[in-house]
């Protein structure tokens, strides 16, 4: 079980991170939400939780929590910029739908 992350966007947690001035890395999970079911939650990580996984890739501590794991084994995470657009891209092989706006996904 992983979770990986793509030099873009280990810059851009690792950017943050430096602004914020403190913290162990990012928290990535599943939320219940949507048109489709599930969404993305990112958030930093200050402490880890009991049961926590923790995946560390190109500098940085990616942690996930067992139930969201689940649902998001094998999730790369990238960080696109297009145009005057910025933001997390997640490339979640277990995914068998999406809504038509993106924001949420079903497995």
């Amino acid at each position: 079980m992983s979770i990986s992350i793509t030099e873009a966007a280990a810059k851009h947690v690792s950017g943050q991170l430096s602004s914020r001035g403190h913290g162990l890395g990012i928290r990535v999970g599943v939320t219940t939400t949507g048109c489709s079911g599930m969404a993305y939650v990112l958030e930093f990580v200050d402490s880890l939780e009991v049961g926590d996984f923790v995946f560390e890739e190109q500098g940085i501590k990616i942690i996930v929590d067992p139930k969201s794991l689940v649902y998001i084994d094998g999730t790369q995470m990238d960080f696109v910029k297009e145009g005057v657009n910025e933001g997390f891209e997640f490339r979640n092989p277990n995914v068998k739908g999406e809504c038509g706006c993106g924001e949420s996904f079903s497995v």
